[in-house]
């Protein structure tokens, strides 16, 4: 029988951050149940107001990245807010006394001033470089090889992503090192500071598959080559009525389904017997990628996809369309209700949107269904009142001096 509660109830996270990798860590901890209270400046932080945005100028990204937090807005220039936001960070409570951010501070929000307050305090620190200097995904990005193997083969430039890869593996970074630091202060009772940077994440990432190593050994250099796939056999190829496919014989398995689906033994036996090649093994597919590519075209180039598909169902081909964010939309149904973290969901100040629950489902713990982000500041004197015991009067005297607004729709 499920438990009743979300895996992470109990936990609490005061979240203060702008663009994708803290507040990613986020979003990952509250959509496993745990309490998570973003604060922002009066007003709106750095990405408040961050693109995509809708024709009335509400972010899709901001949205996007806050949904099942609380918010909190603070005057952050002034004293006695900052003290607000240092008196949640250290308010007491089990599974409390967390506080998650990519801001620089030395003042009240210092983990050392925080530890003052509570000594088993948790900090995780985001940062760009191990040296705390200001780094941001797309400038982490060009550094670390990728870009200049990335793109078509013999360009002369570099290929970005427009997908913030590094940010979004330390967003995950984040919360599994909120995890760690929790377990630690349950066996130990003792607090920690993490910190994390940017550019070490990549560091780690090049280095785990093997491109660091490769490089220091120097034995082979990697060029940029298209859509080809790396070590093995994998390409896009255009079918006759213009969609763009990619086809993958990666294992053993994956090379004799793509094989039989399109009748292409006899041309690989008499290639192999040309070149001396065993196409059994995945770096040989690599080296004749070209030739083999060739052989795979001709036979691609002549069938439209609806005479493909069945083929590759019944072979169990690995295979993807390419395909917009639209037609993922209109035709997948893994971006639909059938699929069970999918819906559609009302977001105050955009309206309908698709929303994603968190892809963990966990068998004997209820999945917290979907959640939209909050209006910014909506739970401002929510929190304040309930965690801090400020009075009404209290309340009214921050709203007085302009400390805090009252609740405020996007």
């Amino acid at each position: 029988m499920a438990s009743e509660l979300p895996i992470l109830s109990g936990l609490r996270v005061i979240e203060g951050s702008a663009f994708v990798a803290a507040p990613l860590g986020g979003l990952t901890l509250a959509q496993l149940g745990a309490e998570v209270i973003r604060f922002d400046p009066l007003g709106g932080g750095l990405d408040f107001n961050r693109w995509p945005i809708t024709k009335s100028q509400g972010s899709l990204f901001w949205a996007g990245l806050n949904r099942s937090k609380k918010s909190i807005q603070v005057d952050m220039k002034n004293e006695k807010g900052r003290e607000l936001i240092s008196d949640l960070i250290t308010a007491p409570g089990e599974g409390s006394g967390i506080f998650l951010t990519n801001l620089t501070s030395n003042d009240q929000l210092s983990y050392e001033e925080l530890r003052k307050k509570r000594a088993d305090v948790i900090m995780i620190s985001v940062t760009g470089n191990f040296d705390g200097s200001s780094e941001v995904d797309y400038t982490v990005h060009p550094a670390f090889g990728y870009p200049v193997i990335t793109g078509p083969k013999n360009s002369n430039f570099p290929t970005n992503s427009v997908l913030p890869t590094w940010d979004l593996i330390l967003g995950n970074l984040v919360a599994i090192a909120i995890l760690a630091a929790e377990r630690k202060r349950l066996l130990t009772g003792e607090g920690e500071l993490v910190s994390i940077a940017l550019s070490d994440v990549a560091l780690s990432v090049v280095g785990a598959l093997g491109r660091l190593s490769q490089a220091y050994i120097g034995e082979e250099t990697i060029a940029q080559d298209g859509n080809y796939l790396y070590g093995s056999f994998g390409r896009n190829f255009l079918t006759a009525d213009h969609k763009q496919i990619m086809l993958v014989g990666l294992t053993s398995r994956q090379w004799n389904s793509l094989k039989l689906a399109l009748d292409i033994e006899g041309s690989l036996a008499e290639l192999e017997k040309i070149t001396s090649a065993d196409f059994k093994n995945e770096g040989q597919r690599y080296l004749h990628r070209e030739s083999i590519a060739q052989i795979i075209e001709k036979v691609v180039s002549s069938k439209n996809l609806g005479e493909l598909i069945p083929l590759f169902v019944t072979h169990k081909v690995s295979w993807s369309k390419y395909q917009s964010f639209e037609e993922l939309l209109k035709n997948d149904p893994r971006a639909s209700k059938q699929n069970p973290i999918f819906s559609l969901q009302d977001q105050p100040g955009i309206g309908l949107t698709p929303n994603i629950t968190s892809p963990m489902r966990f068998k004997f713990s209820r999945n917290l269904g979907p959640e939209v982000a909050p209006n910014f500041g909506e739970h401002t004197e929510e929190i304040l009142r309930e965690i801090l015991n400020l009075t009404p009067e209290e309340l009214n005297k921050l709203a007085d001096e302009k400390i805090i607004k009252r609740n405020n729709r996007r």
